[in-house]
């Protein structure tokens, strides 16, 4: 489990902390290995919404047929021309990762843009700050920033009871043996 911590290494979502600051926009071309789909009734809103009010960047478009946004690297959303979008939010979500101090602002934002079309930022049990919001395509989605791990919190004592401990808070049984 302590390879979870050392993957902040290698992943394009930086360290939890109280002074991380989000990558740089990845302008790149690859093959992706997961995006979302979103049908849309009004491309050019829905584009609106995305940039302004949830901080993605547009990568391309198809006009009239479909927009690709992005926020980092592999976090890809289609924005696809259809007839209709769904009446209501679906009970499904899916989720970006985010820093800290982009939580609020982000809320901040989306509100500004629809009023009721954000719930939270709060903290959850798992040491994240999350807000959902309602997209005008009625997309549930989610935006998630780790908290800064502290060692005397709630997390922590979950993870000493099944043997982890984070690196930099001392030695323990990570299931690493010599």
């Amino acid at each position: 489990m302590s390879d979870y911590y050392n993957a902040f290494e290698m992943s394009p979502v930086p360290a939890p902390g109280p002074d991380t600051v989000p990558p740089d926009p990845f302008r790149g071309i690859y093959g992706m290995p997961a995006f979302v789909k979103i049908p849309t009734s009004d491309l050019a809103a829905s584009t609106d919404f995305w940039i302004r009010g949830l901080g993605f960047f547009e990568l391309f478009s198809i006009p009239g047929m479909l927009v690709h946004l992005r926020r980092w690297a592999f976090q890809d959303v289609l924005l696809v021309s259809a007839a209709s979008v769904p009446e209501q939010p679906s009970a499904m979500s899916f989720s970006f990762a985010g820093v800290l101090s982009q939580v609020d602002s982000l809320a901040e934002a989306c509100r500004a843009l629809r009023p009721n079309s954000v719930d939270g930022p709060r903290d959850t049990p798992w040491n994240t700050r999350d807000v959902e919001v309602i997209t005008p395509e009625n997309a549930r989605v989610v935006f998630t920033a780790a908290k800064p791990f502290d060692p005397a919190s709630q997390e922590a004592r979950n993870l000493a009871a099944i043997g982890i401990t984070p690196p930099d808070l001392g030695p323990a049984d990570n299931g690493e043996h010599a």
